[in-house]
């Protein structure tokens, strides 16, 4: 079992910047390849940016690239989600959550995912 803890959510005005955080806890969190996925009130949840065990590789939403830069730190068991340049349509309930490692891309289908955290509410305002 993994567990996650989100935080860092909050409001700001359009162009500010917040950053979220995920801790994990229980299994090896370096076994894990990690993904934040979004998801605003009526719609399904989406995908925002995932980073391998190793922290080598980053894939990114198209709507976050250069916007969003996402890392890890195996020593403290956490990731990191800068948000720069906020937009109203970033508004949602953020989710961090954990896939079993492999080789190669971190995974972008919720589905891939084990475990996930409760979530953290980001509210960006014109």
């Amino acid at each position: 079992q993994v567990q996650l803890v989100e935080s860092g959510g909050g409001s700001v005005q359009a162009g500010g910047s917040l950053r979220l955080s995920c801790a994990a806890s229980g299994r090896t969190f370096s076994s894990y390849a990690m993904g934040w996925f979004r998801q605003a009130p009526g719609e399904e949840r989406e995908f925002v940016a995932s980073i391998s065990w190793s922290g080598r590789s980053t894939v990114y939403a198209n709507s976050v690239k250069g916007r969003f830069t996402l890392s890890r730190d195996n020593a403290k068991d956490t990731v990191y989600l800068p948000m720069n340049s906020l937009k109203p349509e970033d508004t949602a309930v953020y989710y961090c959550a954990a896939a079993p490692a492999g080789s190669g891309r971190p995974p972008t289908r919720p589905y891939d995912y084990d475990y996930w955290g409760q979530g953290t509410q980001v509210t960006v305002s014109s």
